[in-house]
This record gives C-alpha cells, sequence and structure tokens, in this order.
C-alpha cells in the first residue's frame, strides 16, 4: 500500500507582531539544492500584504523611535544572544536551504551574529556632535535622529547574513523595519523572526513580507516606506535605485561583481593557491566577494595554474550538509544550465577548459564541480558575472599589465593581491580601482564595523552597508543652533 504524501507546510509572513497568512494566488516551491527535495511553499505576498506590513511599521514608529537608544541596544543584546544559543541549527537551515557546505553556512552565521554585536553599540555610534561658541553667545550641535520605515530586499546566497547587514541597524536607530527574504531559501529568515518575537520587540517594529518580483516592485513605489536596501545582480541593483529613487526613498543597491585576484611571481606559492581556490569555489562561487579572475603575473603562472588544477580537482562536492564537503550544489536547475551554457560559450570563444567540473557531486542536485578555464581577459566568461563556481585563468606581462586588466572591468566590488612585495601591495593598493582590497587574502570581506564599500556597477547609492554608513543611512542629521539670554 502506498504512504499517503506529506503535506508540505506554507510558510507565513510575520506583520505586526503576530505570524500571519499571506493573501497569495501564487506560490514558489522552496526546494534543498542537494537532493530537489520540497521544504515549504513560499506564498508570493499581494498588495494588501504589503499594505499591512507598511501599515504595520508605520504605527510602531512613533513608540520605537522615542524608544532610548539604550533599551534599542538591549534588544539587539537579547538578539544577539538568542542567536548565539541557536547557531548550530542556523547553519543546518542554511545549509540544507541554500546547499552551501555546513563549513560555510557557520561562518555566514558568526558573521551575521557579528552584525548584531556591532549594532548594540548604538548609544556611542548614533552620537552627535557639538560646538560651543560658534559665535559670540551661541552655541551650535548636531544631532541624529531615526527616519521611519526602511524595508530590505536581500537575495539566496548569503539568506541569514545579508538581512543582518540591515535589520539591526535600521532598528538600533529607532526605524522600523521590513524584510522581504530571497524566495529560493527563506528558511533561515524565517526562524531569525522566531527569535526576534522572544526579543521583547514591540509589534510592528520588525515585519517579514515573503513574495517575489512583484512584491519587490510594490516595495520600491510604496509612499509608506522611506528607504530601502538591496543586494542582488547589477542590472536588478540599477532598478532598484533608479525606481526607488524616482519615488523619493534612500537607497542602497548593492549589485554584482566579476572580481579579480592578481599573484604575482614572489607570492608564497601554496598560500596563493589556497586562497584563490577558497575564494573561487567556496560557496559554489555564488558571492558577490568570489575572486572569479585570476590573473597570474609573469612566471607565475605555469606553477599557479598546476597548483589550482591539482588542488581544485581534489576539492570534495557533495551535499553541503555533510562535513567533508568543500563546495556544494548551486541554488537551482536554472542556475546550473545558465552556468553551463556560460562555459560553453567561453570554449566555443577559445577558452581552454583545464579543469571540467561538470558531472561531479550527486545525481539528484544542482552540483557543478571546480571548474577552471585559461582563456583571453576580454572574453565574455572573463568579463561577465557569472556566480558560479567557474575561475577564469588569465596572464600578464607584469604589475602595470594586470592592473589594467582588472581596471577594465565595469564592476568593482573587490580584488586581492598575492605577493611578498609590500612595494607591489602599497601600488595595487592605490590603483586598484575595487572597493574592498585584499592582501594575501582571498576574500576581502569587511568586518561589520566597516562598510561594504563596493565601487563602479558594483554598487548604487552614496551611503553603503553596515559600519558608520550604516548609521549614516538610516538616521538624518539635524543641526541646533542656540542663544539664550546672558545670565
Amino acid at each position: 500500500m502506498a504512504q499517503a504524501e506529506t503535506a508540505v507546510r506554507t510558510i507565513k509572513n510575520y506583520i505586526g507582531g503576530g505570524w500571519v497568512d499571506a493573501e497569495a494566488s501564487e506560490s514558489f516551491d522552496v526546494t534543498n539544492p542537494a537532493s530537489g527535495e520540497t521544504l515549504a511553499q513560499l506564498p508570493m505576498s499581494s498588495r494588501a500584504d504589503l499594505d499591512r506590513a507598511v501599515e504595520a511599521a508605520r504605527q510602531a514608529f512613533p513608540a520605537w523611535r522615542a524608544t532610548s537608544p539604550v533599551e534599542r541596544a538591549r534588544a539587539c543584546f537579547r538578539l544577539k544572544n538568542a542567536l548565539e544559543e541557536r547557531r548550530d541549527e542556523l547553519a543546518e537551515i542554511v545549509s540544507r536551504d541554500n546547499g552551501k557546505a555546513i563549513k560555510d553556512a557557520a561562518g555566514e552565521v558568526r558573521r551575521g551574529i557579528e552584525c548584531v554585536e556591532v549594532a548594540t553599540g548604538i548609544p556611542s555610534l548614533m552620537q552627535g556632535s557639538n560646538l560651543e561658541d560658534v559665535s559670540r553667545g551661541i552655541d551650535s550641535d548636531m544631532i541624529r535622529q531615526p527616519i521611519g520605515v526602511f524595508a530590505a530586499i536581500t537575495p539566496f546566497n548569503f539568506p541569514f547574513m545579508v538581512p543582518l547587514w540591515f535589520l539591526p541597524f535600521a532598528i538600533a536607530c529607532g526605524d522600523t523595519f521590513i524584510l522581504k527574504p530571497s524566495e529560493q531559501d527563506p528558511l533561515a529568515s524565517e526562524l531569525l523572526f522566531e527569535l526576534l518575537d522572544q526579543c521583547e520587540i514591540p509589534a510592528g517594529v520588525v515585519n517579514l513580507l515573503n513574495g517575489g518580483k512583484d512584491t519587490v516592485n510594490g516595495i520600491l513605489e510604496h509612499p509608506g516606506i522611506n528607504g530601502v536596501s538591496f543586494v542582488g545582480s547589477t542590472p536588478v541593483a540599477h532598478h532598484v535605485y533608479a525606481t526607488a529613487a524616482k519615488h523619493g526613498k534612500r537607497v542602497q543597491a548593492l549589485g554584482g561583481a566579476k572580481n579579480h585576484v592578481v599573484v604575482m611571481p614572489d607570492a608564497e606559492m601554496e598560500s596563493a593557491v589556497d586562497g584563490v581556490l577558497s575564494s573561487a569555489f567556496h560557496a559554489a562561487g555564488q558571492r558577490c566577494l568570489a575572486n572569479s579572475v585570476c590573473v597570474a603575473v609573469g612566471d607565475a603562472y605555469e606553477p599557479l595554474k598546476k597548483g589550482l588544477v591539482e588542488k581544485g580537482d581534489a576539492m570534495i562536492v557533495g551535499e553541503g550538509i555533510d562535513p567533508e564537503t568543500e563546495v556544494g550544489p548551486v541554488i537551482s536547475a536554472a542556475a546550473r544550465e545558465r552556468i553551463g551554457e556560460f562555459i560553453d560559450r567561453g570554449l566555443a570563444e577559445g577558452g581552454e577548459l583545464v579543469l571540467d567540473g561538470r558531472g561531479k557531486g550527486l545525481d539528484d542536485g544542482h552540483f557543478l564541480g571546480p571548474t577552471i578555464i585559461e582563456t583571453d581577459p576580454g572574453s565574455e566568461i572573463a568579463t561577465e558575472e557569472i556566480f558560479g563556481p567557474v575561475l577564469t585563468l588569465v596572464r600578464a606581462r607584469d604589475l602595470d599589465h594586470a592592473l589594467e586588466i582588472m581596471n577594465a572591468s565595469t564592476k568593482g566590488n573587490a580584488a586581492s593581491i598575492f605577493t611578498t612585495s609590500g612595494g607591489a601591495m602599497r601600488k595595487f593598493r592605490h590603483d586598484a580601482q575595487a572597493g574592498m582590497i585584499g592582501v594575501n587574502i582571498g576574500v576581502a570581506a569587511p568586518m561589520s564595523f566597516f562598510p561594504f564599500t563596493g565601487w563602479k556597477e558594483s554598487f548604487f547609492g552614496d551611503l553603503h552597508a553596515h559600519g558608520r554608513d550604516g548609521i549614516e543611512f538610516y538616521t538624518e542629521k539635524k543641526v541646533v543652533i542656540t542663544r539664550w539670554p546672558d545670565a
């Protein structure tokens, strides 16, 4: 006798301090990329759901704004402690829902919690400044005040960490908040809000709204939302920036990347090989700080190529939850197909496949192993964002040539150099047209008390995510000029 099918649960929105069903006519299958198993159904929230979330956030704002920064910091402390207690569970959810290796997922959870830690310092971070006697008998003060309702639209590749680039900073500053997570892996955000629900945060201060493209466009246009944060591809980031700005909102829109790592002949080669492989292939290459173009300078080329191919071929491809796995699946079958098409076009354009990861991994999942292609620096595969475990290897005559190759990119998120030369490092740091620079480091990820400083088409806006820029984004400055009668 056949067993009855187990019903798949439908995820709810969190609005106004409670879990509510979405008024949705469509839904999206949330699946495990390693197995294809359906984990949940995600509703495509309607405009009425968005209106309900905005109204809850607007109603909560006056009282939350009036709450002492010390009390808002304590709410962040409670959230930090709750996340610490459940960090292993959160990592497992990220690994199952996104597919990334459990070691990468654990690192993501740690970095997300660090953002909450920084936000607990809001009584100091939000302080203004003053100057006595700016003129005879006149004093001047600059204070920062919260603005209103903010929303964040976050991507699939870091489903736990990226929402925490925004949420804790917004609520610590006294704003209220709506999160629209990726529909592809929303389960970490669901648990995040279960924990927020226990942190004695007033109803409506934080809200979770699930949905897709229509929900995003509704957020960008909604008159009740004061500002929007976004992380995703460059074309969508540009759309978010233009549309939200047109509707009078503050915007920080973080776009895609085509990051370069330069390896000099004097580099410590084993360290360089390990750094390049980790950057290009961990998280299945699905991160905007992945160095997907390796520029080998002069005599570094052959030993670097040999090390990359040998060690890259030995990387373990498998289900993320397996502690031995180094490279998990990509997020979906569509992503795997798109990446495969990039590889095919790269080979048709004259590239040479020196490591082929196609066919690696489990049969049921969306797997693609580490893939390395030698190519010309001007080829499509070396210039367009692929967002998968594909590394292009190109030659440069010297450091000036390497910088010329790198700086020709329309994107400027991050760049790294491996060298033992202080002079080469200083030149690279000065001339590299990228916002985040790694020196003998494969992934130039800033700690959350520094801003995430993408350049060029990797960022649209003025104030970057987290760090001091986060405080500036979520507050408005007010200058008070005071004169009192003489005593």
